[in-house]
């Protein structure tokens, strides 16, 4: 089971050596196509960094999201893949660099048991569009554009530490959780509402 991420230090970084010599060479791209063109809300890429366990990482993202699937691929700095993450309806499958496939119906506890750290798919698509998951008890502080400062849901706070040049869509981000510091930075969005 991989426990580690990308470039951790130490030993998680002979792993992350090893998972890169290892890749999957269908996961450099979403080709897949589990979210059919035209039925994206939105598709973005961009990098994240994770801090969690003692242990630092970082790599890339992209993430093409519909209403009942997403299709996430986090790959290394240099683009190789380590986890495809896929969602239909209610059942997630994790597959990993060395061509594992885990599947549950919760993505955080999916990627926490396998990546070693929770990556919370249901609540990040509506968070990084800059507002709260709806129907969920969330605590909220806006600056004067209306835009969302901070954001407290699901056991998550959630830092908004830039929005794009046009103001409507966050670019970085900072989530945490006990135990876990994510820090997405969005390069592009594409058919974003």
């Amino acid at each position: 089971m991989a426990r580690r991420f990308i470039g951790a230090s130490g030993r998680g970084a002979a792993l992350g050596i090893a998972l890169a010599a290892t890749l999957l060479a269908g996961c450099a791209a979403l080709g897949s196509r589990v979210v059919p063109a035209g039925q994206a809300e939105f598709e973005l890429s961009g990098r994240i960094a994770v801090r969690y366990d003692h242990e630092a990482s970082s790599g890339n993202l992209a993430w093409r999201h519909a209403a009942r699937a997403d299709e996430m691929l986090i790959t290394s700095p240099l683009g190789q893949g380590i986890a495809r993450i896929v969602r239909s309806g209610d059942a997630v499958t994790l597959t990993t660099s060395d061509d594992r496939r885990y599947r549950a119906s919760d993505a955080e506890a999916l990627t926490e048991k396998v990546l070693g750290f929770r990556v919370p798919l249901r609540g990040l698509a509506d968070w990084v569009r800059g507002r709260p998951e709806p129907g969920n008890a969330a605590q909220t502080r806006y600056d004067a554009d209306g835009r969302l400062v901070e954001l407290e849901q699901s056991g998550w706070r959630i830092e908004y530490l830039a929005y794009a040049a046009d103001g409507k869509l966050p670019s970085r981000l900072k989530l945490t959780y006990p135990g876990l510091e994510l820090l997405l930075a969005i390069n592009e969005w594409r058919a974003a509402p």
